[in-house]
């Protein structure tokens, strides 16, 4: 449309010389043929002279890879980890017991670069930002700056005692998605691979004596973390699964076999 409007606008500031050059009998025919063809689309626009041709003029199709800043994908679920392959905590582990409804998950993507080879299939590359929280039960302060995951039992009584970690996250998409349905909407799949980069780890703590507290170190996560992601919606909404391969901690410095696993609703395909 954005062309078509484009194309009309030269043709009309450009009407008075054809007319000048043939005054007598030149009538300006202006069609715009949209073609679709593996969603692309091409314009042309006719100069004719008593109905005939004289001038044809093709816009060609754009190509089907593109860039662009996004604000898409806002996740929002749970966090929960596995522990050597069980959702129940080592003994040894106990400390990072969790409330399971307040462990949360929340991330979204601002960018992404891809190509649609037709209306059902496109790869892409996005980045984006991406949080967990774990909800700690126990009256523990994790460390800074410590060899390996470190913390002190508080005698406060924590209201919140919230223990984060926030990630660049690099995924690489595969959509599959339908034809529009009657409302216009699509059904869309999208699964691939997704990396993260550690930007910083966080406590929160809220209490009676202290009030607010916050912290921010590397708190030994992992600096490096790979996994794979599912989607799947309808239209604009959808739920979503991201599990992590590595560790949650850097090698050597927490918590062998301690897993990430998030699941939760999505919007924006």
């Amino acid at each position: 449309m954005k062309r078509l409007l484009i194309s009309a606008l030269v043709i009309f500031l450009t009407a008075p010389a054809f007319a000048q050059v043939n005054k007598k009998d030149t009538v300006l025919v202006i069609t715009a043929d949209t073609v679709k063809n593996n969603n692309k689309k091409s314009i042309t626009i006719r100069f004719g002279t008593n109905g005939k041709d004289t001038t044809k003029t093709e816009i060609k199709p754009s190509s089907g890879f593109s860039v662009q800043f996004v604000a898409a994908r806002f996740d929002l679920g749970l966090s929960t980890y596995r522990d050597n392959g069980s959702f129940t905590l080592l003994p040894a582990n106990s400390y990072l017991e969790r409330e399971t409804w307040k462990s949360s998950n929340f991330g979204f993507e601002f960018f992404q670069m891809g190509y649609r080879f037709n209306s059902y299939f496109k790869i892409y590359a996005g980045a984006g930002l991406d949080w967990n929280h774990m909800r700690l039960k126990q009256n523990i302060t994790f460390q800074k700056d410590k060899p390996t995951l470190t913390y002190v039992t508080e005698t406060i009584d924590f209201k919140k005692n919230r223990f984060s970690s926030q990630y660049l996250r690099i995924p690489l998409s595969v959509q599959l998605r339908t034809k529009d349905d009657k409302k216009g909407n699509k059904l869309n799949f999208v699964f691939g691979p997704e990396v993260g980069f550690l930007l910083n780890g966080k406590i929160k703590q809220v209490s009676s004596e202290n009030g607010k507290d916050k912290s921010k170190d590397d708190y030994n996560f992992n600096p490096f973390r790979y996994g794979a992601f599912a989607r799947l919606g309808y239209g604009g909404t959808g739920v979503y699964v991201k599990y992590y391969g590595n560790d949650v901690f850097a090698e050597g410095q927490g918590p062998k076999d301690f897993k990430n696993l998030a699941f939760g609703l999505m919007l924006g395909f």
